[in-house]
């Protein structure tokens, strides 16, 4: 059988001229053409050397930005992505709303722009509204050590995995984070319970687990590891709800036979993650809270 060659990078775009892309030869025709501009017009006043040396800067610029790479990328891209940056505003705050225009009296500067973010809301039942990107659901799995099991079973958790991969109809993405983990409570806890405990050899060792953990926090940063399972529904369809419902319940059924539990999160716990994911430094969420934009109602007593 004649075999077919394909290409490992079937993004790569096409080659029009002499191994060149559209994009290369529309740049060196247009610096082409402002170089034959400025040389013809400085050559009706000025030497032909001194025309040529005008026109030189704008050849050269054309052929660097069409030619050159840097980091893996086209100069001209990079060129138009700092141009972006550059015009791009500097403060960012929070206000789907729109900023307000600043008073007079206040002093002048380029007013902040609003924050948008990828998220456009979360339902009750923890799916995240992406806006123009559809809606995803979280999932936090268990965890599963390969290396504790026999080669057979090794073999047997990567055909489950296997199905799962099989299975997927929509977009989906394996996230694992690590945050920092606060053991100044479990340390105060285990210290003010420790006296109330029925052996004194229970206490003692009460006592020495508290001063481990609390040496374990001085001497480095505790982390936690979370394991999450992001279905995504692209907009557009009918009920992304229902839809990642049944995805969920598909992958929670697939899993099962790894030994991984999945398990979609919550309103609460969804924006939990969600605000550890922007900033792992915060304070944890306080849980109750109505959501924003919820009415809130209640009985007079």
């Amino acid at each position: 059988m004649s075999g077919v060659r394909i290409p490992a990078d079937i993004d790569r775009p096409d080659r029009i001229l002499a191994g060149l892309t559209a994009r290369q030869l529309a740049i060196l025709a247009t610096s082409g053409a402002v170089a034959w501009a400025l040389a013809t017009t400085a050559d009706l006043v000025l030497p032909l050397p001194v025309a040529v040396a005008l026109a030189a800067p704008p050849a050269l610029v054309g052929v660097a930005l069409a030619l050159g790479w840097r980091d893996g990328l086209p100069l001209d891209r990079l060129a138009l992505a700092a141009l972006r940056q550059r015009r791009a505003p500097r403060r960012l705050v929070p206000a789907p709303e729109g900023v307000a225009a600043p008073p007079a009296w206040a002093a002048a500067g380029p007013p902040p722009a609003p924050l948008a973010g990828p998220i456009s809301g979360l339902h009750d039942d923890g799916v995240v509204d992406l806006g123009a990107d559809g809606a995803a659901l979280l999932c936090r799995a268990t965890a599963v050590n390969l290396r504790l099991r026999s080669q057979p079973e090794q073999q047997a958790l990567v055909a489950a995995f296997a199905r799962l991969l099989h299975a997927v109809t929509g977009p989906l993405a394996v996230v694992v984070r690590a945050d920092r983990v606060d053991l100044g409570a479990v340390v105060a806890d285990l210290r003010a319970a420790a006296p109330g405990l029925p052996h004194p050899a229970l206490e003692q060792a009460a006592g020495e687990h508290a001063d481990f953990l609390a040496d374990l926090v001085a001497r480095r940063d505790v982390l936690r590891r979370e394991r999450l399972l992001v279905l995504r529904e692209p907009a557009g369809t009918p009920d992304p709800a229902a839809a990642l419902a049944r995805r969920a319940e598909q992958a929670a059924a697939l899993l099962a036979a790894a030994g991984v539990t999945l398990t979609p999160l919550d309103q609460d716990s969804a924006a939990r993650v969600l605000a550890r994911a922007a900033d792992a430094h915060a304070p944890p969420r306080p849980t109750g809270q109505a959501a924003p934009g919820a009415v809130i109602t209640g009985r007079r007593r």
